[in-house]
């Protein structure tokens, strides 16, 4: 290790792959930058069969990652196979317990076993990076971890899957409904045939609790973190919001609040022209709230061969120049237990779609009840009836000023139980940013 570092990578899909071309390419700037040569000298991966656009056969083959991660013929183990249990987290264990650093671009498995792994990784005195887990070529764990040491954050929010992003944008750019852009994103690489993951929220759960972790100094907790996708988002929706000045998108939000911590995955509405609001398509975006430094937002490619692999490549030059830091920012030991904030605390506008049976009374009743509730209006825009085979309905849209989600939920709760609505009340969280 001395006069060079021996990697061993298990999973060679894109990410893996993308490492071996970057390295091909630039493997004499990434040596002079890391202060000794860089090799890849053995891999593990499902298919040994399987064509590949980089050469691998000179390199010693693996059936298992775990006996990979123990081997005497690498340095550092290089973990891109993905997934939150077994053969990814029995590989990384056995490689920290052979007192090898880790790299990985694992989010589930940092999600939910995060904490647990830096604490055995620091027993090892070994590293445990991961800029690639979030974001892909966004360099935001490092700026959490380090960049931002002098500060306390408050909060942090973020556009972190791009399959969500580029159909978001697709609808309100083209006029055209979800399950159609859903489908072009199938054909084009960017969504899974089973997109669940992606656009239930799920994906952008997992980098949160990550983020959380970084920011606050705290144990990382998936379970705690609420989650909506944007199955529900309706063409209607992203034009109502265009009227009356807002763009949709799907944020992961964290905050720091004095009775604890919140987080959440939401489809929200975010003011044009605020931060965010402007990144569109496959591109992600993180804003970081430090009460010395302010707003500070970076912006690029959350995911695809490059972007990620270009992340791992930074985590490999960092070992390799001996840059030894605690996993999550502080020592594992020194992570505070996680704390929920009430839902009750979160406090914010709400986008509300209503449809209107065309009855008299009806929009006295749901004032009546919005100001039971303590609710205020800040827009309204009412269009006109529609008419279906049955009865007549009028859609009614509407903005709050700030109120909290309990008393929203009730209020909605209430119309709907009232019999003037045709339809489940739509309610889209508001960021004002």
């Amino acid at each position: 290790m001395a006069d060079g570092l021996r990697l061993g990578i298990a999973g060679l899909g894109t990410v893996g792959g993308g490492v071996l071309d970057i390295l091909g390419s630039h493997g004499a700037l990434v040596a002079a930058r890391a202060g000794k040569k860089i090799e890849v000298t053995a891999i593990s991966a499902r298919n040994r069969s399987k064509k590949r656009a980089v050469d691998v056969s000179r390199l010693a083959w693996f059936e298992d990652p775990v006996a990979l991660a123990r081997s005497p013929e690498i340095d550092v183990f290089v973990e891109l196979m993905g997934g939150e249990g077994d053969p990814a987290k029995a590989a990384v264990e056995a490689a920290i317990a052979a007192g090898k650093p880790v790299i990985t671009a694992n989010k589930a498995l940092l999600a939910h076993h995060g904490a647990a792994l830096a604490r055995a990784a620091e027993a090892k005195g070994v590293s445990l990076n991961f800029e690639a887990a979030v974001a892909g070529g966004i360099p935001i764990i490092k700026t959490l971890r380090e960049g931002l040491a002098g500060n306390r954050v408050n909060k942090l929010f973020g556009i972190m899957n791009g399959t969500c992003n580029y159909i978001l944008t697709k609808m309100a750019n083209e006029g055209r409904s979800f399950a159609d852009v859903l489908k072009e994103a199938q054909a084009l690489g960017y969504a899974e045939a089973d997109p669940t993951f992606d656009v239930g929220g799920f994906d952008t759960a997992h980098k949160l609790a990550v983020l959380t972790a970084l920011a606050f100094g705290s144990e990382v907790n998936l379970k705690e973190i609420s989650i909506e996708g944007i199955e529900a988002i309706t063409l209607d929706d992203i034009r109502n919001a265009s009227e009356l000045g807002y763009k949709i998108k799907l944020l992961g939000v964290a905050v720091l609040r004095e009775e604890g911590i919140e987080q959440r995955v939401q489809p929200t509405l975010v003011p044009k022209g605020s931060p965010v609001s402007d990144t569109d398509g496959v591109f992600n975006a993180v804003v970081v709230k430090g009460d010395f430094v302010g707003d500070l937002m970076l912006e690029g490619r959350g995911a695809g061969a490059h972007p990620t692999a270009s992340a791992v490549l930074s985590d490999i030059v960092d070992i390799a120049r001996g840059n030894h830091r605690p996993a999550f920012g502080v020592p594992a030991r020194d992570l505070k237990p996680y704390v929920a904030a009430p839902k009750k605390a979160h406090e914010g506008g709400f986008y509300v779609a209503l449809q209107l049976h065309d009855r008299p009374g009806a929009v006295a009743a749901i004032a009546r009840i919005l100001a039971d509730e303590s609710i205020s209006i800040e827009s309204i825009v009412q269009r006109g009836l529609e008419k279906d085979s049955r009865r007549a309905t009028a859609s009614f849209i509407l903005i709050t000023h700030d109120t909290v989600e309990t008393a929203m939920r009730a209020a909605l709760g209430r119309i709907e139980a009232d019999g003037h609505v045709a339809s489940h009340p739509r309610m889209i969280r508001i960021e004002r940013l």
